[in-house]
This record gives C-alpha cells, structure tokens and sequence, in this order.
C-alpha cells in the first residue's frame, strides 16, 4: 500500500480487539507522524504512551484524542500495572510502543512492554519504521511466553533490518 511522501506499507495490522505494537528504530520525533500518518491512511485506533508534561493545554485534548496515555518515567509509577489493568478494561486496545523508550542511543530495550503483553495476554506485532526506504514493515503477531528475552530477540530480528531517520543512534 502506498502511503503519503512516497511511503510503502508492507503487512497488515491485524483485525484482532488487543495487542501491542512495537515500533522501531526511534531515532526521531518524526516516527510520530509516520505512524499518525499510517493510523489516518488505515483508519485504526491507536494508543500510545507520552511523557505527561507533553499532557498541557491547548494540545492536551489533541493528544488524547489521538489516543494518548500519558505517564511519568521519572520513577516507578507502575505503567505495567496501569496498563495491563487498561487491557483487561478495554474491548478494543491497541497500544503503540517505542521499545527502546528513548530517541537516544541505548544498549538495551525497555521490556515493560513485554510485560504488558504477557500479563495482559495480548499479542506483540512488531513494526518497523525504515527511512532509508521509506517503507513501514509489519510483523505477523507474536504471543509472548515465559521467555521475554527470546521474546525480545524475535522483535529485534524483525526491525532491526530498518535504518531510522538518524541511524547513528540505533
């Protein structure tokens, strides 16, 4: 499917009511309006998590009907319990995720996401965002196990094929 800017989107989201999608790399705050780009293209619903101080006025409504979640990273508020909670509330949830948890280069991915999908029972759909190509890959779903290291390295080799928009920081 042909998307705006010259974009291809390879895959499909699923029709299925819950999952997580990962999207990686995120390498810039233009990985914000590729998806937003894709959510309007396909028509979807979509949440996503944002840092709360982005939760002001006049933008504020803008991002929550955008689907935003805003929460604190700057300590431990329990995210995987206020979403996993969120799952078990919602008929139909899907939440949009930067596994890395960051723009900056990072030697290791956030795995709260993980734990969301397993203690939620939600499925994980990896997507990859590829600048260099401008091409927006999509993974089959993938249920995760005991083994959210296992876990992490299947997402890994799916987009880790990408280039983001600033490679030197993936």
């Amino acid at each position: 499917m042909r998307l705006l800017g010259g974009w291809t989107l390879n895959g499909e989201i699923p029709d299925i009511p819950k999952a997580i999608l990962p999207v990686a790399p995120h390498t810039s705050n233009w990985d914000f309006f590729v998806g937003l780009m894709v959510k309007l293209a396909l028509g979807i619903r979509v949440n996503f998590l944002g840092k709360h101080q982005i939760f002001v006025f006049p933008i504020k409504g803008l991002l929550h009907w955008l689907g935003g979640i805003p929460v604190r990273r700057d300590s431990a508020h329990g995210v995987v319990g206020q979403m996993v909670d969120e799952f078990a509330k919602a008929e139909r949830m899907v939440l949009v995720i930067a596994p890395e948890g960051t723009r900056s280069k990072v030697s290791e991915w956030k795995k709260g996401f993980l734990h969301i999908a397993q203690q939620a029972q939600v499925p994980v759909v990896p997507i990859a965002f590829c600048f260099k190509n401008k091409t927006i890959n999509i993974s089959k779903p993938m249920l995760v196990g005991e083994d959210l290291d296992q876990a992490l390295l299947d997402i890994k080799a799916f987009t880790n094929q990408a280039v983001g928009k600033r490679p030197e920081l993936q």
